[in-house]
């Protein structure tokens, strides 16, 4: 499996990172790209070089974000599903909008138009009527929006453990049937 995973300016830097290490402990092909904006959020808030993001021995091939040319912008050799996170709302809306402008807005559109899995994990709050029309329409393209809400009933005890919880859900969204994630169960009360 492949998985194209689009890393954009919105806070939250830690999602991508976590995706990013998790897919690739399950052996899927990582294609990314990350934005401007969000390479000066993850050095911001990880401390982290850009390519840094999911770990030192992550097998990830980078595009740059502009790379019209490269595979995941193309309906004949495009990835498995694609993930963005985070997804800033400037990006849920170019998305939306249908406007394939860089690679990112380009390879969504290509899952869109080839029925592949496509999440989007927005985090931005409160939401304004043009962002829930912007989810709307996308919704009703197939895509996935997945806000970055963590649950608590695993009691997590770190920021990576409450960034899991979103991860582990995008990830089986993604297609992904062996991802391990806590469920909710009345019985653990």
């Amino acid at each position: 499996m492949t998985v194209f995973v689009a890393v954009t300016g919105a806070s939250g830097a830690t999602y991508a990172d976590r995706a990013l290490r998790a897919l690739t402990e399950h052996a899927v092909e990582v294609w990314a790209t990350i934005t401007p904006t969000a390479a000066d959020i993850v050095r911001h808030e990880l401390r982290l070089a850009p390519r840094e993001l999911g770990g030192p021995t992550a097998n990830i091939t980078w595009y740059a974000c502009d790379d019209l040319s490269a595979p995941p912008a193309s309906g004949s050799s495009c990835p498995d599903a694609m993930l963005v996170v985070p997804c800033s709302m400037g990006t849920l809306g170019r998305i939306a909008a249908g406007t394939g402008e860089t690679l990112v807005t380009r390879a969504a559109d290509v899952c869109l138009k080839e029925r592949k899995p496509l999440v989007l994990v927005p985090r931005e709050t409160p939401l304004s009527l043009i962002h829930l029309r912007n989810m709307t329409a996308l919704t009703e393209a197939g895509a996935v929006i997945l806000p970055a809400c963590p649950h608590f009933y695993a009691q997590p005890e770190t920021i990576h453990d409450l960034a899991d919880t979103v991860v582990a859900r995008a990830l089986v969204h993604l297609g992904l049937p062996t991802v391990d994630q806590p469920r909710w169960s009345p019985s653990e009360r």
